[in-house]
């Protein structure tokens, strides 16, 4: 009998019909609202490079280029999304920092600031809303989704978009706790509905997952109350109604997806050795490649790569995630789909991949598709991983000046079809020159 997750992926999946038969139709001129803005009376930290700390988090989240189009200004972002919508933001508690009091805080993009929400005294925190045996000296983040920046254009299968990227965004974290000597740690396994209640979320905002960079510390911390207005984060104007269209599919996988199982932790920390300067350049300037020239990476490049792709990813809940690819254009390596490393069959299938991909050259001219799978019954946990180590797969390509695009739409059964798995497909990816 399928679990409900399966039911929900089932329902979402992509075929050659069913893109033909149901396409997506979106009024440019009308998209959600990507940023959220709490009231000005909020006291506001800009996030210049006068302090590391400002710099650790505009690494996290912040605008890296604008471009302009008939439609109107877009801003691009230190995290990639899928269509470039946004649908995540970003909270944190931050303890004994310096540039910031005690507090509660909101990551606002739009101005490059975190807003004070609310200050909290030496004796306060969230750890116990929590249940956090510790208390954090440092940050400890959260990361929501607001579902409607992506299901404006993605529909029913939105879910998977803001799963995907919440794990980007949980990348960025780890790849700038990396560069500011932080230590880094994802939670999965916590009370999410009393989080999003602590926040005032409506079922249009709820939280997916928590990341630690900071200590330790005893004692644990007395709890309070945040008391925080309701905000519409997504929601556009349209003829002075404010427009939210809701989708009973993406509530419920989000509500059937909240309870973890078989949970297995993974205390190993990734081991990255990055020249640090050219890495930040990297995490500044990463993009998704739009097209590949069909030349060939070498075989040290790609071993490189996928050194830093496999690195373990320290989290309470680490669930199998296998790494499907298609050789296509890599020195050294025989012509074939590989598992995790193991050749399963010889041969030249960059035009099947591309098939795969929705019929897009990028699957088909690249050097190497990727496909992330899992049969795990964390559906939120396992599709956030597939985020993450998609993230690693775009900075350790991008630093070897090697192009990467993550393609997050494919034919679902015909992938499982070739590969000759019944799993779940995750996400797929595309790296070349």
């Amino acid at each position: 009998m399928l679990i409900p997750l399966n039911n929900y992926h089932q329902n979402t999946k992509h075929s050659y019909n069913s893109i033909r038969t149901n396409p997506n139709r979106v009024d440019w001129n009308n998209p959600p609202n990507k940023f959220k803005f709490y009231s000005k009376d909020y006291k506001r930290v800009h996030l210049n490079s006068s302090n590391q700390n400002y710099n650790f988090l505009y690494l996290i989240s912040g605008i890296s280029a604008k471009k302009t189009y008939p439609t109107g200004e877009y801003y691009l972002r230190i995290n990639p999304s899928a269509g470039a919508l946004y649908p995540n933001e970003v909270y944190f508690q931050v303890r004994n920092v310096d540039g910031f009091e005690d507090g509660i805080y909101h990551l606002e993009v739009g101005t490059s600031s975190v807003v004070l929400l609310k200050k909290i005294k030496k004796n306060e925190g969230i750890e116990e809303l929590l249940e956090l045996s510790y208390s954090v000296d440092g940050f400890i983040f959260f990361i929501s989704s607001i579902y409607f920046r992506s299901s404006w254009k993605y529909k029913n299968r939105a879910f998977r978009y803001c799963l995907l990227d919440a794990g980007h965004l949980i990348g960025t974290m780890e790849s700038s706790s990396y560069l500011f000597d932080k230590k880094f740690e994802i939670l999965y396994d916590f009370s999410k509905e009393k989080l999003n209640d602590f926040f005032s979320f409506d079922e249009k905002e709820f939280f997916t997952s928590i990341v630690i960079v900071g200590d330790k510390k005893e004692p644990k911390k007395d709890s309070f109350s945040l008391n925080l207005p309701a905000l519409d984060g997504a929601s556009y104007i349209e003829e002075n109604i404010s427009f939210f269209e809701k989708n009973h599919l993406v509530e419920m996988a989000y509500k059937q997806s909240l309870k973890i199982v078989d949970k297995k932790a993974q205390e190993k920390s990734a081991i990255f050795n990055f020249q640090k300067q050219r890495f930040q350049d990297t995490i500044f300037k990463r993009r998704s490649i739009r097209e590949f020239t069909k030349q060939s990476i070498s075989k040290l490049e790609f071993e490189s790569i996928m050194n830093v792709v496999n690195q373990a990813i320290k989290s309470d809940c680490d669930d199998e995630v296998d790494i499907f690819y298609t050789i296509n254009r890599v020195e050294g390596f025989i012509l074939g789909l590989y598992k995790n490393g193991e050749l399963l069959k010889t041969g030249d299938f960059s035009s099947k991949a591309g098939y795969l991909c929705l019929e897009q050259d990028l699957g088909k001219s690249s050097a190497v598709t990727f496909f992330l799978t899992t049969k795990s019954q964390n559906y939120q946990e396992a599709y956030q991983k597939a985020g993450i180590i998609g993230h690693r797969l775009y900075l350790a390509s991008n630093y070897l000046n090697i192009g990467c695009s993550g393609i997050g739409a494919y034919y679902d059964d015909d992938v499982c079809e070739f590969i000759g798995e019944n799993t779940m497909v995750l996400y797929a990816l595309a790296i070349g020159n």
